[in-house]
């Protein structure tokens, strides 16, 4: 089976990709193309799984770059000779041709960033909790010191898990709404005292308040389809032990 890349005209003038699980070389509960290096599958799945994805953007393998991601609101700048050893981090930026950055995710939100101007890009994993603290907010600021402008950036949100499919306590939605008034328009009624909350919507809020050109989502929940995409709430509720991480990946 081939490679699924999913892209968005938004960021059209630059190669990037959101990939689903389809076209890959894992088996079992990983099956099809995890790219996760912090999942229990097996290393040269996984590595050939990343081959593949950095075939498909036209780098090499080592120019693939992903991140030790660990819900913060830290960026990293990737210089010509990238890293060896995956920082602890959960953005990434950069203004040098031929590096991928790679966002890893399982429900989380990919967030893919690009000021065609200045030519500089960058990728965040927006999670709820680097939603909230500032990650998006984070990374915009890390490529304006690269050149980038935050009125000329288009910021594209990839696969994630959709509202109706994310479950929450009025402890989560509490802290929402003690954050900042207007956070529980992101919030639906759900079952008793549990609520829906959307995270495509409210990354795509943060993103318009911090004034980026465009933002969009590309409309998929990872939840929703188990051919196409992996989902940590969806392995949770199956009893499963682990899962597989989608790769989202944009370069110069």
């Amino acid at each position: 089976m081939a490679l699924e890349i999913l892209t968005m005209d938004l960021l059209e003038g630059v190669r990037h990709g959101f990939f689903s699980r389809r076209g890959g070389a894992s088996s079992g509960i990983y099956a099809g193309l995890n790219c996760g290096p912090g999942s229990n599958d097996q290393r040269e799945a996984v590595a050939l799984n990343r081959a593949r994805v950095a075939a498909a953007l036209d780098v090499g393998p080592e120019r693939l770059l992903s991140l030790h991601q660990v819900h913060s609101t830290e960026v990293v700048v990737a210089s010509e000779a990238g890293w060896a050893e995956r920082p602890r981090a959960d953005a990434a930026v950069t203004d040098r041709p031929g590096i991928a950055l790679g966002i890893l995710t399982a429900d989380c939100a990919p967030v893919l960033f690009h000021d065609p101007e200045a030519g500089v890009i960058g990728a965040a994993h927006a999670g709820w909790r680097g939603a909230l603290d500032g990650v998006l907010e984070a990374t915009l600021d890390a490529m304006e010191g690269l050149g980038a402008r935050v009125p000329r950036i288009r910021a594209a949100v990839g696969p994630t898990i959709s509202q109706r499919a994310y479950e929450v306590g009025p402890e989560f939605f509490d802290r929402f709404r003690e954050e900042e008034a207007g956070y529980e328009l992101h919030f639906a009624p759900g079952r008793g005292d549990r609520l829906l909350f959307d995270l495509p919507g409210f990354v795509l809020g943060r993103l318009r308040v911090a004034g980026v050109a465009e933002a969009g989502w590309v409309g998929l929940c990872t939840h929703a389809e188990p051919a196409r995409f992996y989902s940590f709430r969806r392995s949770i509720q199956a009893g499963e032990p682990d899962y597989g991480r989608l790769i989202s990946a944009i370069r110069l």
